[in-house]
């Protein structure tokens, strides 16, 4: 198996898959890999990536909003989900006003905020999802959603992020842009739900190659039986992973395909 993280790791600068990244994902399927994507992002926002790469027809699977939700890209089918509570959320929502940063979270395929933010604008360039802007964040989500991200300056937000490991000891934290800090149920992280997928495939942890760039991915890499980083990893991170390979925008992600798959 072959666990591709997605922003900044398998897609370039412009969220794209290169020409080469493609033809060798192609070939590891067809000799029988499971390539699975694994993201931070919604699942909507991770399908068209997924067909591209004919996940679809080698019947494989996405990790998708950190872990929240795996599922079969043919058809939808959602092997498992785990959700925040509302009061969860909303005590995210108080936590953040204390902290001074924005929090959105994701109802109804809509990215949902109180508030403005350029990173919000950064957010729904990536998901192609629409803001829904509401007058009450707590008013209006009444119901479990499957994460929340407080966004804000990264300097800032990297002290937000150790008083919240803190305060909210019984969430998952971890930072997947140094501008988005998510917060998910207990216990829901990529390697948990990477664990679960292989164990339904049959994979051995010694068989997964799991390459990524960021603080959300770093389960998933000590998990893997080979963590990679791809060479635009957060710097604090670089020691962590078995191997760096080239950046995201140089086809990181092709050169640990070509070395540990087809040769």
């Amino acid at each position: 198996m072959l666990v591709l993280d997605m922003d900044d790791t398998l897609l370039t600068d412009d969220h794209k898959i290169s020409d080469l990244n493609k033809k060798v994902l192609l070939e590891a399927q067809a000799k029988g890999v499971h390539v699975v994507l694994a993201s931070g992002r919604p699942t909507s926002a991770m399908t068209a990536y997924a067909k591209e790469l004919e996940l679809d027809l080698n019947d494989s699977y996405m990790i998708s909003f950190n872990g929240a939700i795996i599922s079969r890209v043919k058809d939808d089918l959602v092997l498992f989900e785990q959700k925040l509570t509302v009061e969860q959320i909303h005590d995210l929502y108080d936590y953040s006003v204390k902290m001074k940063t924005h929090i959105i979270t994701y109802l109804d395929n809509e990215i949902i905020s109180e508030t403005d933010s350029e990173y919000i604008e950064v957010e729904k360039e990536i998901t192609g999802m629409a803001h829904n802007k509401v007058a009450s964040f707590k008013d209006y989500v009444k119901r479990p959603a499957v994460k929340c991200i407080l966004l804000e300056n990264p300097a800032y937000l990297k002290e937000v992020e150790k008083d919240l490991l803190i305060a909210m000891p019984h969430l998952s934290v971890s930072m997947s842009k140094p501008f988005f800090l998510e917060a998910a149920q207990n216990g829901i992280d990529k390697a948990a739900s990477l664990r679960l997928l292989a164990e339904k495939l049959g994979v051995l942890q010694s068989e997964i190659i799991a390459v990524g760039n960021a603080g959300n991915d770093l389960t998933m890499i000590e998990y893997a039986g080979l963590g990679v980083w791809v060479d635009n990893v957060t710097p604090e991170l670089r020691d962590k992973a078995d191997l760096i390979v080239a950046s995201n925008n140089n086809d990181g992600v092709a050169e640990v395909v070509q070395k540990y798959i087809l040769n």
